[in-house]
């Protein structure tokens, strides 16, 4: 399937324009088995750049610090101007343990260590990447609004965050994009996120839009889960229910073959088809891999199409949860009443 050009899209409702299909490059450098040469990662971003993807998407926690450190390697000598850097904060390794962490001290400690490593004067778009349930989100939104008057970050977004807490961050600031899993074996958000969302005219970024691999490659994909992939662990990819799961690839592959296009571009291309507010941020760490997913622009589905996709993907279409153990997601992300934390104050 030939490529499409790569068109721009607004980004919720203050102002963000980004090309319509991302690059996560958390792969890079982090969670999907042992980081991969340097040089070849910062080919593949400005391989990624000149193709018109520019919207690129990091994190603290990716390395931790390394991707970041990555990207700013990348973006010297020019580019910068040419992309839409996005980066998040609050989500902590520590002592084999996950930490959340939105305190104001906190977030503002780690935009600026952000800044540093990305080697910029501003990031585009600065995510929650999981939600403190500890202290209300007015706190933490509060101090998001200050560095956007400061001028270091210039939009706010979310990761992982419930449809209350999403109403209640955006009453203090107005938040331009929420980030969620969002692909044909993950359509839970569909029943209230992303409604919430598009009520609110909140950006949509769809993380993981081929299921972590499984919608390109099927269960073959575990084959080849290396050292520190943490694939391993997730319950979707464990025998007792990866043999079921493998009836929606061959689904989906089915159909992807009747339209001469890769499963992988099928997925994408529904994705793209949810609106002109979705952007799926597809990672990958090789080239080939990358132009594959740009080509998913060119498929086009037609209403019968996509409600046979969305058929074969009903929500008990796959067994096994998106995580293992509670890794705080949006089911989780509710946080106190701020009335009741000025009273306790």
């Amino acid at each position: 399937m030939a490529a499409a050009a790569v068109k721009r899209i607004k980004l919720g409702s203050q102002g963000l324009e980004v090309s319509t299909q991302g690059l996560g490059c958390m792969g890079m450098s982090a969670f999907y088995g042992p980081p991969k040469p340097e040089e070849d990662m910062i080919a593949l971003i400005h391989h990624a750049i000149n193709t018109g993807v520019t919207f690129l998407d990091t994190s603290d926690i990716y390395g931790p610090h390394t991707n970041e450190i990555l990207l700013g390697k990348a973006l010297k000598g020019g580019l910068r101007q040419k992309v839409e850097l996005a980066t998040k904060f609050g989500a902590i390794f520590k002592d084999g343990k996950g930490e959340i962490r939105g305190d104001p001290a906190y977030v503002r400690a780690a935009c600026e260590a952000s800044l540093q490593r990305l080697g910029v004067d501003s990031i585009d778009l600065y995510y929650q990447h999981r939600i403190d349930t500890t202290i209300p989100t007015e706190i933490t939104m509060g101090e998001l609004k200050k560095l956007v008057e400061e001028g270091k970050i210039k939009y706010i977004g979310l990761s992982e965050a419930s449809a209350s807490t999403i109403r209640r961050a955006h009453a203090v600031h107005p938040i331009t994009a929420v980030q969620l899993e969002w692909s044909l074996w993950s359509r839970d958000v569909e029943a209230e996120i992303v409604p919430t969302c598009r009520e609110l005219g909140i950006g949509i970024v769809a993380y993981s839009p081929l299921g972590r691999g499984f919608l390109s490659s099927g269960p073959k994909l575990v084959q080849n889960f290396e050292e520190g992939d943490s694939r391993k662990h997730m319950p979707r990819f464990q025998p007792e229910n990866l043999e079921h799961n493998r009836k929606l690839f061959e689904r989906v592959n089915e159909i992807a073959a009747k339209k001469q296009c890769t499963p992988a571009q099928l997925a994408l291309a529904w994705i793209h088809h949810q609106g002109e507010d979705v952007c799926p941020i597809p990672g990958t760490t090789k080239i080939e891999n990358f132009n594959q997913n740009v080509g998913a622009l060119s498929v086009k589905l037609t209403p019968q199409e996509m409600s046979e996709l969305e058929a074969i993907a009903s929500a008990d279409a796959v067994k096994g949860a998106r995580y293992e153990g509670n890794m705080f997601t949006y089911e989780q992300a509710n946080t106190p009443p701020l009335a009741s934390w000025k009273a306790a104050a």
